[in-house]
């Protein structure tokens, strides 16, 4: 079952991109943005690790995300995630994105605790957190 952070992100995803290729640079640059915050703590090496944790525990609801953990280079394959996100439908890559950070983020919390994975990882949040922009409804 998805957690509310998880559709949440999903709902954010699908908003601010029309087509699964835009949802897929999106991951992209989330995953760029994770590793650029955590790298100087836990190493590149620890990042990847975790997001292959990520990916095949998400791979279990979405199963065409299975097997791009598996290779022995522990490296994030950032060009491959990319190919199978823009391959899906824009809802499926929504859905499945949505999980795949939820996924990263309990994992991680499950490791160093709640308060400090909000801290290290509130810039890579903020456009999650923050919905559409506010229409002007005073004409």
């Amino acid at each position: 079952m998805e957690s509310q952070e998880s559709q949440r992100i999903a709902i954010v995803l699908a908003r601010r991109a029309e087509t699964a290729g835009q949802i897929a640079d999106t991951m992209v640059s989330t995953w760029q943005a994770i590793d650029a915050a955590l790298s100087p703590i836990i190493g590149q090496r620890g990042v990847a690790v975790l997001y292959k944790r990520s990916l095949y525990l998400a791979g279990h609801a979405h199963p065409w995300l299975a097997g791009m953990h598996e290779d022995s280079q522990a490296t994030m394959d950032l060009m491959a995630l990319r190919s199978v996100f823009a391959q899906q439908s824009s809802t499926d890559a929504a859905v499945a994105g949505g999980a795949f950070l939820q996924t990263f983020h309990e994992l991680l919390s499950s490791l160093i605790g709640l308060s400090l994975t909000e801290r290290l990882l509130r810039p890579v949040w903020a456009p999650f957190s923050s919905g559409p922009p506010a229409q002007d409804t005073s004409s």
